[in-house]
C-alpha cells in the first residue's frame, strides 16, 4: 500500500489543495504517495456529506493532515469517511485525547505546569473560579480553552498576575470567553504561569511513541533548538496516540517542559522544515 493523506481543499479553487498545505501534498506526491481533498470550511458547517464528496471511494487507511477542528467534527468526519471505505489512521479518541488537555495533562504530570479546567458553554457562567483554581499555588497563571490561548491579548484574555485575585481572574476568563465566542474548544483552563528562558520553542514530533522530527515552533519558524525530550518519551508512550506533538521550553532553572500536546495531524509545520523529514516517518499500512 502506498502512504495516504487527506490535505484541506483551497477554498478558492476547489480542485486544489489549501495554499498552506500544497509543499507538504507534493511532497507527498513526489514520493509515490496518495492524496485526496476534504472540505474544511463545509466539516466546520456541518455539512460532512459535502465534506468528504471529494474523496474517492474504499480509498482505505489514511493520515490526515490540515486545518483544526472540534473532536466532534473530527469524530463525524472519521465516521462517514470510514462508510465510503477510508479509516482515519488515528481514531477519534486519540485525537480527542491528544487535541484537548484534559485528555493528555495528567499523563504529562510533572512535565508540564500543573492546570485546572471545567467545560463552560460559550455563552455559559463559568462557574465558581475561586473553587476552581483552589488545587493552584498562588502566584500567576494562564487562561486558555482546552486547545487554545488568547496570547496575542495577552493582558487581556490570557495572564493573570495572581491567580488568587479573583476580580482578575474573573475578568481575564470572561474577556478570553468572549473572544473566542463560537470557536470556544471545550471550556476553561488555568494553567500555572511559568517562566521560560526565552529562546523559544521547539516541536517534537512523534510516531507511535518515536520522535520522528525534532524542529522549530511555527511562532519561531528560523530558531533551531535542540530539546531534552528523553525525559518526555514515557509519557508520549502512555497516552497511546499514533501521531502526536509536544511543543517544549527551557524554564528558567533550566528544567525542559511541554508547554503544549498535540494532535500530529493538525499541529503546524514551520515553511523552513523540508516535509519529507516528517512523511518519511508515517508508517504505510499493510
Amino acid at each position: 500500500m502506498t502512504l495516504t493523506v487527506l490535505f484541506c481543499v483551497d477554498p478558492l479553487h476547489p480542485r486544489r489543495v489549501d495554499p498552506h498545505f500544497a509543499r507538504e501534498a507534493a511532497a507527498v506526491r513526489d514520493h509515490y504517495g496518495e492524496t485526496a481533498l476534504i472540505d474544511h470550511d463545509a466539516l466546520r458547517r456541518g455539512d460532512v456529506d459535502s465534506a468528504i464528496r471529494a474523496v474517492p471511494d474504499d480509498l482505505g487507511p489514511a493520515w490526515y493532515r490540515g486545518w483544526m477542528m472540534t473532536s466532534h467534527e473530527y469524530a463525524a468526519l472519521a465516521a462517514a469517511l470510514k462508510k465510503r471505505g477510508t479509516i482515519l489512521l488515528t481514531h477519534p479518541e486519540d485525537y480527542q485525547r491528544a487535541h484537548e488537555l484534559p485528555g493528555w495533562h495528567d499523563t504529562f504530570a510533572g512535565l508540564t505546569p500543573h492546570s485546572v479546567w471545567r467545560p463552560v458553554d460559550p455563552r455559559g457562567d463559568p462557574g465558581d473560579l475561586a473553587e476552581l483554581v483552589r488545587p493552584l499555588s498562588p502566584g500567576p497563571a494562564v487562561v486558555k480553552d482546552y486547545v487554545k490561548s488568547r496570547k496575542h491579548e495577552w493582558e487581556q484574555a490570557c495572564f493573570v498576575p495572581d491567580v488568587r485575585n479573583l476580580t482578575q481572574l474573573r475578568s481575564v476568563v470572561a474577556k478570553m470567553i468572549a473572544l473566542q465566542d463560537d470557536f470556544l474548544a471545550g471550556g476553561i483552563v488555568v494553567r500555572e504561569y511559568e517562566r521560560f528562558d526565552g529562546a523559544g520553542e521547539a516541536r517534537v514530533w512523534w510516531v507511535d511513541g518515536e520522535p520522528a522530527l525534532v524542529g522549530p515552533h511555527p511562532d519561531n519558524p528560523d530558531v533551531e533548538i535542540e530539546p531534552e525530550y528523553e525525559a518526555v518519551a514515557p509519557a508520549v508512550r502512555s497516552l497511546g496516540c499514533r501521531f502526536i506533538t509536544t511543543d517544549m521550553a527551557r524554564r528558567e532553572d533550566g528544567q525542559w517542559r511541554v508547554v503544549e500536546v498535540g494532535d500530529g495531524q493538525v499541529s503546524d509545520l514551520p515553511s523552513t522544515v523540508d516535509p519529507m523529514d516528517l512523511y518519511a516517518h508515517l508508517p504505510i499500512p499493510d
